[in-house]
């Protein structure tokens, strides 16, 4: 890694450094905090957790090839040399920032309430028609992951694509300096972290701390369908850049719609080159919404509308987002259960819907939505119902009111928790049934995912 040396580290992490004074000026070749995922020159830094302290460790990564070790204490007797940090999740932030600002490449960074990762890929996939791209892995998003993605950037690469994350006021302003992107996109203001955000407009407050280390020259793009973003005018002189489904006036549009059901979307997108038609080859309108979002950065990169095209019709899907799995050519299991809020709930089912045969919504608890949670699971309930939804499946003690909001409109059954839902959703299935699987990640719904594979595979 260009300019991280042993020397530099310490010098930017406040740390002190022990050891033969001849590593020094030794680059290390990665950062990493699993030791698993050391090798010759990594950099392991030791973090205690909550059930594991990474210090154990140390003798391992040694032992692995690595260049050193940064440590939250005196090490006895260390086959090698390390720098002795007050924090080590700190000293992470503080490398990253530092060597953030040797980059030259544009930084693309992303947030919202729904569909970062989703956006995330689009970007990227409409990107790689021109550069050699870095993205965030999976959903690396918060103030250690995020920084960690940052330390991935190699001289290869052409463009970075960030994923942000957030939960409460002040840490998107934290993340904005480390990252200080060039290119700022909010996908939408919707209800998700409400039990510390508490309103919308506190959710927008919080989201648009992304621009308060904005270059100058710097890019907004903003969905210029979300009424609360609409409300976000020029920033420093910077004029935002929008997209939409509706509207005329904005960037980039996206409009003449034709749903293929599970084969995802065809439509028309307008840029300042004229229009184009493109192939969305995931199901879902916010997926579209991502495609307007990339069009708008692809073309402030210099693509042009067939690049734009290209890129849409490659993108994929990750496991948990939206993850199409065909088992036994028979059964269509939807895999959305890396994580949910209300939006994204009802977006997941208006994809379920446009299923050809019987519709099951396998649903769990959706957390930190603050004092309306249970009315917000009622909605998700009466979408669920409104959507043609044939088989409501849930679980959690909050699903209890999704439950009530479907009565009359579907089939429910509740249940108090995954097991049990699980026991009997085994032998409910049957061919040519589509089955929706989401809920917020503490419920564990990628075990149902990975049983009905075994199952059914």
């Amino acid at each position: 890694m260009r300019g991280l040396t042993l020397r530099k580290i310490a010098e930017v992490c406040d740390g002190t450094y022990m050891g033969d004074p001849s590593f020094l000026d030794r680059e290390v070749e990665n950062v990493v905090t699993d030791s698993r995922a050391a090798e010759d020159g990594s950099l392991f830094v030791a973090i205690p957790g909550e059930r594991v302290d990474g210090h154990k460790f140390i003798p391992d990564v040694f032992r692995k090839g690595a260049l050193a070790v940064l440590s939250e204490h005196a090490l006895e007797q260390a086959d090698g040399p390390y720098i002795i940090v007050k924090s080590g999740l700190m000293a992470i932030r503080k490398m990253a920032a530092w060597y953030r600002q040797t980059l030259t490449i544009p930084v693309v960074g992303i947030t919202g309430s729904v569909g970062k990762t989703s956006t995330k890929e689009m970007i990227a996939s409409v990107l790689e028609q021109k550069f050699n791209v870095l993205k965030t892995e999976g959903n690396f998003n918060n103030l250690l992951g995020m920084p960690m993605t940052l330390l991935k950037i190699r001289e290869e690469h052409e463009v970075a694509v960030i994923e942000m994350g957030i939960s409460e006021f002040g840490e998107m302003h934290q993340l904005a300096e480390i990252a200080r992107p060039d290119i700022c996109v909010i996908t939408n203001i919707g209800q998700a972290h409400l039990e510390n955000l508490k309103t919308r407009d506190g959710i927008l407050k919080a989201k648009t701390e992304i621009f308060d280390f904005l270059k100058d020259d710097g890019v907004i793009v903003l969905n210029g369908d979300d009424d609360k973003l609409s409300t976000v005018g020029t920033v420093r002189g910077i004029t935002p850049k929008r997209f939409s489904l509706n509207r005329d006036d904005c960037d980039v549009t996206v409009k003449n719609v034709v749903n293929r059901g599970l084969d995802g979307m065809e439509a028309d997108l307008t840029t300042d080159l004229g229009c184009i038609h493109i192939h969305e080859p995931i199901p879902g309108i916010h997926y579209l919404y991502n495609a307007g979002a990339a069009a708008c950065i692809g073309r402030s990169l210099g693509l042009t509308n067939e690049e734009i095209a290209a890129g849409v019709a490659s993108v994929k899907t990750i496991a948990g987002r939206l993850n199409m799995l065909r088992l036994r050519d028979e059964i269509i299991v939807i895999d959305d259960c890396y994580n949910a809020n209300p939006a994204s709930m009802k977006a997941s089912l208006g994809v379920l819907s446009k299923a050809l045969g019987r519709k099951i919504a396998v649903l769990g608890d959706m957390g930190e939505l603050g004092e309306n949670e249970k009315e917000l699971h009622f909605e998700v309930g009466k979408a669920a119902a409104e959507n043609g939804i044939d088989v409501l499946f849930c679980a959690g003690e909050l699903c209890q009111e999704m439950a009530k909001g479907a009565e009359g409109g579907c089939e429910v059954k509740w249940f108090a928790d995954r097991d049990a839902l699980l026991e009997e959703l085994r032998t409910f299935i049957k061919p040519e049934d589509a089955v929706l699987v989401k809920a917020s990640h503490f419920m564990g719904f990628p075990v149902i995912v990975e049983a009905l594979k075994e199952a059914f595979e």
